[in-house]
């Protein structure tokens, strides 16, 4: 059977198997969707969001692109963070890179990608702000490794320093901003362990968009 039409027979089997497990799966599955997570992840055919999660349909709001990139000036990505926030009331936030990252690997080549340059500007911005820390690793594969974490980490910046986040945050204490990466040679899901509430606090005096204080840390 060639490829294409094998999903749908996939398709079928699914079907099946759902509706044996629970017979009215679909009929809540229509009723809405209440997800507590906002995933942001690479489009790498490799890196499934809900299976690496462990989790199934309606837990998750995806939105994926090149190298999980959060660009405050692509509609894309602002669209489905302002919706998550504002009309799913999402409770956590979460980049997640991953190591072997085609985009991170093109951005770090000095070699031009035509329409993808735009896009890849953005993870070569990270490289430039921790050029002395990545030129110091000499090699090229652990370096690579570091600049998928810390692109991860400067998403997370970018989607903090959103107006929506912020006012959700300062009014319901939701949602949190989560780094991860996901090790695509091992199957093991990475915390980096990013303290969204210092971040907040050490970005306010510049992207404080309120007019409010969101945070102050403890004494």
């Amino acid at each position: 059977m060639p490829s294409y039409k094998k999903i749908f027979e996939n398709n079928r089997q699914w079907l099946e198997m759902r509706k044996a497990s629970d017979p009215h799966f679909f009929e809540k599955l229509a009723e809405d969707q209440n997800p507590d997570y906002l995933y942001i992840g690479c489009s790498d055919s490799r890196v499934a969001a809900e299976e690496l999660m462990g989790v199934g349909p309606g837990k998750i709001f995806v939105h994926r692109n090149i190298a999980n990139v959060v660009n405050t000036l692509d509609m894309s990505s602002a669209a489905v963070i302002q919706y998550a926030v504002e009309h799913l009331n999402v409770k956590h936030i979460i980049v997640c890179g991953h190591y072997d990252c085609g985009g991170v690997k093109a951005a770090m080549q000095a070699k031009d990608y035509g329409l993808l340059n735009p896009w890849l500007r953005t993870i070569r911005d990270v490289y430039r702000l921790y050029q002395e820390e990545l030129d110091a690793i000499p090699d090229i594969e652990a370096r690579h490794r570091r600049l998928v974490e810390l692109n991860v980490f400067e998403q997370c910046f970018n989607v903090t320093k959103m107006a929506v986040v912020q006012e959700s945050y300062l009014k319901y204490q939701t949602p949190e901003v989560h780094g991860w990466v996901f090790d695509i040679h091992s199957g093991e899901l990475i915390d980096l362990h990013i303290d969204f509430k210092a971040l907040l606090h050490k970005i306010q005096h510049i992207y404080d968009l309120t007019g409010q204080e969101w945070y102050r840390p403890s004494k």
